[in-house]
């Protein structure tokens, strides 16, 4: 037992020393990722169908972030510093949120925007979890309990004294599992810019400010 209590403790340590890694050493970074979503099964189903996008994501710490998806509808999800914008190419409207507001306890302040460890556990409750699938994973449940977000797995790739972020498994207060995999993760790209992280309202789109 004592052997086991004390493997346990170093999983756990390993995986929060790796994500500390990667919250300080990686103040940029790009990827490209696929997200499934898999809804929640209702009464009487014996299936669900899920939903699969692909595109780009690239963050800039403390304040910066973009989301580009282009498969199956284009969609731009960007946050400036200031604002936080989503742009629904189908329906040619944007929505425009204050940044501050708008993040809180949401993945995005998992992956782009928290500086340290400390500064996560201010939002989120952090527990270690075993390793799997080659990859480092902690959990990270929302403090606040009107979020969103039930909780929040982030699979981390650890390479050397480099770490990256391979896999986010998101669980909503509705039931609803999505997976984003990351693929070609650059971390702190010599050409990724703040004016990547600009957004320019279309012509002829409206804009919504709740």
């Amino acid at each position: 037992m004592a052997a086991f209590a004390l493997s346990t403790s170093v999983v756990c340590a390993s995986s929060l020393d790796a994500l500390e890694t990667f919250l300080k050493s990686t103040k940029s970074g790009r990827a490209d990722f696929t997200q499934v979503v898999t809804p929640p099964v209702k009464a009487g189903q014996t299936m669900v169908r899920n939903k699969t996008s692909i595109g780009q994501f690239s963050f800039m710490r403390p304040t910066r972030f973009r989301f580009d998806y282009v498969k199956p509808f284009a969609q731009v999800i960007v946050a400036d510093g200031q604002t936080l914008w989503l742009y629904d190419a189908d329906l040619e409207q944007v929505t425009a949120r204050k940044q501050a507001q708008a993040l809180g306890s949401t993945p995005a302040a998992l992956v782009a925007t928290a500086v340290d460890v400390s500064a996560l556990q201010k939002e989120f409750a952090l527990e270690a979890q075993a390793d799997s699938d080659g990859l480092q994973w902690v959990q990270a449940t929302p403090k606040n309990r009107e979020s969103t977000i039930q909780s929040v797995r982030m699979g981390l790739r650890s390479d050397g004294a480099q770490v990256s972020l391979s896999k986010l498994e998101i669980f909503d207060a509705m039931g609803q599992r999505s997976v984003l995999s990351f693929e070609r993760f650059e971390v702190n790209p010599v050409n990724l810019g703040l004016t990547q992280f600009n957004f320019a309202v279309p012509k002829g789109v409206s804009v919504i400010r709740p």
